[in-house]
């Protein structure tokens, strides 16, 4: 494959992670041939999608593609005058020019090659603060590939079976010489790396071995989770290639804001309303937490801001069990309307009053 794998998703040599992911969900869903059934570009154009995603969107192999860019022009190919077939350089980097001697980088082709680990999958779900303290199950809707129940993801028709390579023995890999002595080893343009090719395309996936669904999880959401918490449900993402296991799917918890309670770590804050006597005398209060009410004390001379700490009755904790602590900050209301008998009471104490509690502004 001689073409500029960015050119393939339509995207820059600076495009980021995400919109790379972008592109080729787009162009993924536009010829995938669920779509195009009796169209065979497009079940091409669909696979040169699929391989420019897998190159553009694993960091090591992009970094080799583009080393190999650098070095041999536009499509990893030698450069005008060298007289040599154009090379896919997404699959191995400059250390393949001297894999032919050692070994080490056939070796590591012929692990790509072979089975490999599908994608995982990324989704989001908002949950309420008390089903976040509480602990919840939730639904998540996901679209995934998964192996094609009509072959088992074979690909081949139901009936017949994949045959070895006659290009690579079934090893998927392929060496290429340049000068006499051998290169580099890089995946079989035959089988694309499978080691087997299929004659008899199953008709439900077309010989792709998976086919596109949306599928409805459900997530166990643990007591404690953060906005930004990420859960994993193993073996639920995509498929994997060549009989190679699913991915993950991985859910991130975004989490309302309470009435009551902000969060800090594990700690919770809220603020409890005081008050004038309660805050100058000191009082037992009730206030409300997590598992209930309890009471808390205010010491006398308690000031506006003051926080006092309540153990264990903050929010659960992810690892290690148990909980934070709960910090009541203190908060003194000044009633609005007065009485005849607390204006009296009042006025009383502030002729009492006999301290300049201003003093310090002017000191």
């Amino acid at each position: 494959m001689s073409q500029d794998l960015y050119e393939v998703l339509g995207v820059t040599k600076s495009a980021s992670d995400e919109e790379i992911k972008k592109a080729y969900r787009k162009l993924a869903r536009k010829y995938h041939p669920d779509r195009n059934p009796d169209d065979p570009k497009a079940e091409e154009r669909f696979k040169e999608v699929s391989h420019a995603h897998d190159v553009l969107s694993d960091p090591e192999k992009r970094k080799r593609y583009d080393a190999g860019q650098t070095m041999f022009g536009p499509g990893g190919g030698p450069g005008p005058g060298d007289g040599g077939q154009p090379f896919d350089f997404s699959e191995f980097d400059l250390g393949d020019i001297l894999g032919g001697m050692f070994g080490g980088r056939r070796r590591r082709a012929e692990r790509e090659a072979g089975p490999r680990r599908g994608e995982d999958v990324e989704a989001a779900v908002s949950v309420s603060f008390e089903q976040a303290m509480e602990g919840a199950k939730v639904q998540v809707a996901v679209d995934v590939a998964e192996a094609c129940p009509t072959c088992n993801g074979s690909g081949a028709k139901p009936g017949t079976s994949p045959h070895l390579c006659p290009e690579c023995r079934g090893r998927g890999v392929v060496g290429r010489n340049l000068g006499g002595f051998e290169v580099m080893s890089q995946p079989c343009p035959t089988c694309r790396g499978a080691g087997t090719v299929v004659d008899d395309p199953c008709e439900t996936c077309h010989g792709a071995g998976v086919r596109q669904v949306r599928r409805t999880e459900q997530v166990t959401i643990p007591p404690g989770v953060k906005t930004g918490t990420k859960i994993r449900k193993r073996g639920r993402g995509q498929a994997g290639l060549r009989g190679g296991p699913a991915g993950d799917l991985v859910v991130e918890t975004h989490v309302a804001p309470s009435r009551l309670y902000e969060r800090r770590g594990d700690d919770l804050v809220m603020d409890v309303p005081v008050t004038i006597s309660e805050a100058a005398l000191g009082a037992k209060v009730q206030i409300p937490t997590l598992e209930g009410p309890v009471s808390l004390t205010v010491p006398s001379g308690s000031q506006t801001g003051r926080n006092l700490r309540v153990r264990g009755k903050g929010a659960p904790k992810l690892k290690g069990g148990g909980r934070g602590d709960l910090i009541a900050r203190l908060k003194i209301e000044v009633p609005k309307k007065l009485s005849d008998e607390q204006r009296e009471a009042l006025e009383r104490l502030a002729s009492l009053d006999n301290g300049d509690v201003r003093k310090e502004l002017f000191a």
